[in-house]
C-alpha cells in the first residue's frame, strides 16, 4: 500500500542563515543581535495590545532580560492593576494566596511571570535554534502540548486534542506523515482517547505545531495546568443501547474551552468526560467532572422534572489518589452542560490550592469544603439554582460489554458494523496509521474513533466488506482479535519515554500477556493495567489486576519491579484495587500475576468473571487469598534457589 502523503506539507522551516545567532530563551545572557530581535518582537506585542485596548506592559519595548514578559499582572499590588483579561481570575487567585501569607509553588510563580499561552514566538525561536527549553520554561511549554521528556529521551513528546476521540482519515494520515518526518515514526493512543507523537527533535517542534493545525488539530492546553482532552462514548451515534449521543456535546465542550482563556488558568490539570450509557465506557467516574446519561421515566416525571434524558453530575474523580467521582445529586439537561461545567471550572480556578501541587486537584477542594458549599459557589457563578434530583427518580442502564472495543460488532443502523482494532499497548507505526486511515476511507465513512482502552474503532463498514477489512488489517500487521488478556491490557509510556516512570511498562505488559496466554484460556477479559509512577496514567487502581512500578532491591542492586493490586472496577462496579504483593522484581511478576489468575480459576463460582469474583471477596477472604499467594510465591522462590 502506497503511504499517503499529507497534502498540507507541514514543514515550514526557518532559514538557519537568518536565525543562526538566535539562541533559545534560557537563563543565559542574550547577545546584542538577540536583544535587537526581541526588542522588535516586544514592540510588535505592544502594538497588538494597544490595538486591543490593553495596557502596554512595563518592561516591554526591548528591555534586557532572559525572557519575554507577556502579561505579568500577578505582581501588581492590587487587583485593580490587573488588566481586564479573561485570565484575570487566575491572577486574582494567586494574589489572594500571597495575601494570606502563603507561598505560591514554583509552577504558579512561573505562570505569574509569564503567560504560557503567549509563548508561541519563544517556541518558534527555540525550534529555529534547535534547542529545548530550560528551567520553568519546560513546564510552561507543556501548555502548548510539547513535553520535553529528558532524561528519558532528549526529545519532545507532543500531545494533541482529539475532542470526543473522533478524527477523520485525512487527519490520521497527516499525523502519520508528521510522525514519519518529524517524530519517531509511530503514533501512540492514550488513555484519554487521544494521540501523542514522540521522539521529536528540538528543531522539528514547529513542524509539528504547524502541521497538526493544518490538519485541523490543536495541542493548546493538552498539557500543563489545563482541561485535558474531553472524552465521550466511543460508540456515540453507533450504539443501539445508548441513551444519548455524547460526541457532539464533547466537541462543543472542547470549543467552549478553547474560546475561554480563563479556563486555562487552573491550579492543576482537569478532566471532563461524557458517557451516553452505551456498551463501551468512557470511564467518566475517573474524571474531575463526569456527565453520565440517565433517564427520567414518565412515572417519575414532575412539572419541574419532565420525562427525558439528563446527565447525572459527578465530581472529584482521581483514581490515582484512590477516589472516584462522587454523585452530587444534580441532574443536568444536555443543553445545560457547557454552562455548568464552565461554572465548576471557574470556581476551581478561584479556590484550588496554588501552594501544593499534590493537593491542587478538584478532589481536595471538595474534601475541604464539602459538596454543598462547593455547589453553592457553582450556583452563584451560574446565577441560578442547580436541579436536585433523587437517585430514585432516574434509571441508569447497565449494558456495558467489556469486549465491545475489539473485533466486529453491528451498529445501530442495519447492515453496518464497526471493528475494534487491537493495538499493542496503544502504539502503531506510521505505516500502520496510514493503513488504518486508508481502510477507514475505503471501507467506512472516513471516520475513526479512539477509545480510553488505547485502541481504535473503524465504523460504518458494510456487512459485505467485513472480510475485506479483516484481510486489510492483517496486511498492515494489525488485528481485530484479542485474547482475554490483551483485550484489557493498558500501559502508560513507561521508562522509555517518561522521566517519572520506574519501569518499562509497555514492554513488560506485552511480556505478562504472552506469559498468561501460554498458560490460560479465559471466557471473559481480565483488565491488566500497568502504570510507571504515582501519576497513574494507566489507572492501575481500577484494573482487575493493577501494577505500579517501583524500584526493588535484589542482591544489593536496584531493579525494575512492581506493587501488584487486584479487584479494581469502575461504573456500577466501582472499587479501588487492593494490594496483593509489594515490591516484586519484574522477572517474578508474570509468574505472580499467573498465580492470581490460577487461584481465581480454582475457586470462582461457575463462570463468574474475575471482576465479580474480586468484588465479592470479603476482607477476610481477601486476606486469606493474599496469604495463600504469598505462601505459594515463597515456596517457589525457595525451590528456585
Amino acid at each position: 500500500m502506497e503511504q499517503a502523503k499529507c497534502l498540507c506539507r507541514p514543514h515550514l522551516p526557518v532559514r538557519p542563515s537568518v536565525h543562526s545567532q538566535i539562541r533559545a530563551m534560557s537563563d543565559q545572557a542574550f547577545t546584542e543581535t538577540q536583544k535587537q530581535y526581541l526588542a522588535g518582537l516586544a514592540m510588535g506585542a505592544d502594538v497588538a495590545r494597544a490595538a486591543r485596548s490593553l495596557p502596554i506592559l512595563a518592561g516591554s519595548g526591548g528591555s534586557a532580560g532572559t525572557t519575554i514578559q507577556v502579561g505579568n499582572p500577578a505582581g501588581a499590588e492590587d487587583s485593580s492593576a490587573i488588566p481586564a483579561v479573561p485570565e484575570r481570575i487566575a491572577y486574582q487567585a494567586q494574589q489572594a494566596t500571597e495575601a494570606a501569607g502563603k507561598q505560591l509553588c514554583k509552577e504558579e510563580q512561573a505562570k505569574s511571570k509569564k503567560n504560557p499561552l503567549d509563548m508561541w514566538d519563544e517556541i518558534a525561536v527555540r525550534s529555529a535554534a534547535g534547542e529545548f527549553p530550560k528551567g520553568t520554561d519546560v513546564f510552561l511549554t507543556k501548555f502548548h502540548g510539547l513535553f520535553y521528556v529528558a532524561p528519558a529521551q532528549d526529545a519532545y513528546m507532543c500531545r494533541m486534542r482529539i475532542p470526543g476521540g473522533e478524527l477523520y482519515s485525512y487527519q490520521l494520515e497527516g499525523v502519520a506523515q508528521l510522525a514519519e518526518d518529524s517524530a519517531g515514526g509511530y503514533v501512540d493512543i492514550t488513555t484519554r482517547a487521544n494521540l501523542q507523537l514522540r521522539e521529536i527533535p528540538a528543531d522539528r517542534a514547529m513542524n509539528i505545531l504547524y502541521g497538526i493545525r493544518e490538519l485541523g488539530i490543536i495541542s493548546l492546553g493538552a498539557g500543563g495546568d489545563n482541561i485535558r482532552n474531553v472524552t465521550a462514548s466511543p460508540l456515540s451515534g453507533l450504539d443501539p443501547h445508548e441513551l444519548i449521543e455524547t460526541l457532539p456535546i464533547a466537541k462543543r465542550m472542547h470549543h467552549y474551552i478553547c474560546q475561554h482563556r480563563e479556563l486555562y488558568g487552573l491550579p492543576r490539570k482537569f478532566n471532563i468526560a461524557f458517557d451516553g450509557g452505551g456498551k463501551i465506557s468512557s470511564l467518566d467516574d475517573t474524571n474531575d467532572i463526569g456527565f453520565h446519561a440517565v433517564k427520567v421515566p414518565a412515572e417519575n416525571a414532575t412539572a419541574d422534572l419532565p420525562e427525558g434524558v439528563y446527565f447525572q453530575l459527578t465530581l472529584g474523580g482521581i483514581t490515582g489518589h484512590r477516589d472516584f467521582a462522587r454523585d452530587t445529586g444534580i441532574c443536568v439537561l444536555p443543553d445545560e452542560v457547557l454552562d455548568v461545567a464552565g461554572a465548576i471550572v471557574r470556581v476551581f480556578v478561584r479556590h484550588g490550592d496554588r501552594t501544593n501541587r499534590k493537593k491542587a486537584r478538584l478532589k481536595y477542594v471538595l474534601d475541604a469544603w464539602g459538596f454543598e458549599k462547593f455547589l453553592t459557589e457553582v450556583e452563584q457563578e451560574l446565577g441560578h439554582a442547580l436541579r436536585r434530583v433523587s437517585t430514585s427518580q432516574w434509571t441508569r442502564p447497565d449494558v456495558e460489554d467489556r469486549s465491545a472495543h475489539v473485533d466486529f460488532h453491528p451498529q445501530a443502523e442495519a447492515g453496518l458494523n464497526y471493528v475494534g482494532v487491537v493495538l499493542p499497548v496503544g502504539r502503531m507505526t506510521s505505516a500502520q496509521a496510514a493503513g488504518v486511515a486508508e481502510i477507514a476511507r475505503r471501507f467506512g465513512s472516513g471516520r475513526i474513533r479512539l477509545t480510553v482502552w488505547q485502541n481504535l474503532l473503524i465504523p460504518d463498514i458494510r456487512d459485505d466488506d467485513c472480510d475485506l477489512v479483516r484481510a486489510a488489517l492483517t496486511d498492515i500487521g494489525l488485528d481485530y482479535r484479542a485474547t482475554a488478556f490483551r483485550a484489557g491490557l493498558v500501559a502508560c509510556t513507561g521508562k522509555a519515554g517518561c522521566k517519572f516512570a520506574a519501569a518499562s511498562t509497555k514492554q513488560h505488559a506485552l511480556q505478562i500477556a504472552e506469559h498468561l496466554e501460554n498458560r490460560f484460556v479465559l471466557d471473559a477479559p481480565i483488565n491488566i493495567h500497568l502504570t510507571g509512577c504515582h501519576h497513574s496514567c494507566a489507572q492501575h487502581y481500577i484494573g482487575d489486576i493493577g501494577l505500579i512500578a517501583t524500584n526493588v532491591e535484589v542482591d544489593e542492586e536496584m531493579v525494575e519491579g512492581y506493587d501488584i493490586f487486584m479487584g479494581g472496577g469502575w461504573g456500577d462496579r466501582q472499587q479501588i484495587a487492593r494490594l496483593v504483593h509489594k515490591g516484586v522484581a519484574f522477572d517474578q511478576v508474570p509468574e505472580q500475576v499467573g498465580r492470581i489468575v490460577e487461584r481465581y480459576l480454582a475457586v470462582r463460582n461457575g463462570a463468574e468473571s474475575f471482576a465479580d469474583f474480586a468484588q465479592n471477596l470479603t476482607e477476610q477472604d481477601f486476606q486469606q487469598f493474599t496469604a495463600t499467594e504469598q505462601t505459594d510465591a515463597s515456596a517457589q522462590a525457595g525451590s528456585m534457589a
